[in-house]
């Protein structure tokens, strides 16, 4: 296995441009080091991107917009104060993924790059507008979260390509968004279904919303349907069941032993329902 440290993101893309065999880029490793240690994969070429400088940074910029490099942590994340307070289901997505040990290394773009249809992080990054800057050969692009995956352990990147920063678009007024799982134990499991729900308020009435779900079809979803059942209303009972309704029809899942493609279904619609209440109390102000 060749190891290699860049100093940028643009020697990091040539590396990997360059590379022959299977190439991984390593920030938190809590993917790679574990297929590593399993032998599921075995690079022939490991790209350690967290000596390029900025890569742990969580910025918030001149418009209001964050920046995250993306070498930033699940455990960073939940401590910095006024990124919770701004989009609190992206960093409640990213604070369930693993233990207390992996959240001191786990990202959100690793978590976006490992390809998993279950990916925690995913639907709410999804919901909320995130986009990403892509490093490859040809120079810089910025790519809607939405489009990177590209199937189960699958991503859209190209040889050479590689994540260098993560977008979060500005709060503003009246915003609200939440992220609920459910899992069958009560921590440190993968989501069987997993709902982001991202939407603004002008009074009482939603004039703006974004349904993402999780782990119900090989990609992540963003569900346009249910976003329509709930712009123009107040979240009242008739808007939550079109949305549950929306929601359930959206999906494509599949048999396993975690989940029936049943249970999956209608499981769908109930955290949909539930995590567009949380969302319109906080665009309300409740920031709980």
């Amino acid at each position: 296995m060749d190891y290699h440290s860049p100093a940028s993101f643009a020697e990091a893309s040539a590396l990997a441009a360059n590379a022959t065999g299977i190439t991984r880029f390593l920030a938190g490793g809590t993917d790679v080091l574990v297929q590593l240690r399993s032998e599921l994969v075995t690079p022939d070429t490991l790209i350690d991107i967290k000596k390029i400088n900025g890569v742990r940074d969580i910025t918030r910029n001149a418009d209001s917009s964050w920046t995250l490099g993306v070498a930033a942590t699940g455990a960073e994340m939940s401590e910095h104060a006024e990124l919770c307070k701004d989009w609190p289901g992206v960093v409640e997505a990213m604070d369930l993924i693993g233990s207390t040990q992996v959240q001191g290394r786990a990202t959100l773009t690793g978590n976006l790059c490992n390809g998993s249809p279950a990916a925690d992080s995913v639907p709410a990054m999804v919901a909320a507008s995130v986009t990403v800057t892509v490093t490859g050969p040809d120079g810089d692009r910025v790519v809607p979260v939405t489009d990177i995956p590209a199937g189960p352990g699958k991503t859209s990147l190209t040889k050479g390509e590689v994540v260098s920063a993560v977008h979060i678009p500005p709060r503003g007024d009246n915003g609200g968004d939440a992220y609920l799982r459910f899992i069958p134990r009560t921590e440190m499991d993968i989501a069987v279904v997993g709902v982001g729900v991202n939407l603004r308020l002008d009074g009482e009435i939603i004039t703006e919303a974004r349904v993402s779900l999780g782990a119900v079809a090989p990609t992540v979803l963003l569900v346009n349907d249910c976003a329509e059942a709930i712009v123009g209303t107040t979240l009242d009972e008739d808007a939550l069941d079109a949305l549950a309704t929306a929601a359930s029809a959206a999906c494509n899942p599949i048999d396993d032993k975690r989940g029936t493609i049943a249970f999956r279904t209608e499981v769908a619609g109930v955290l949909a329902k539930r995590a567009a209440k949380i969302a319109y109390a906080r665009a309300k102000g409740d920031h709980a």
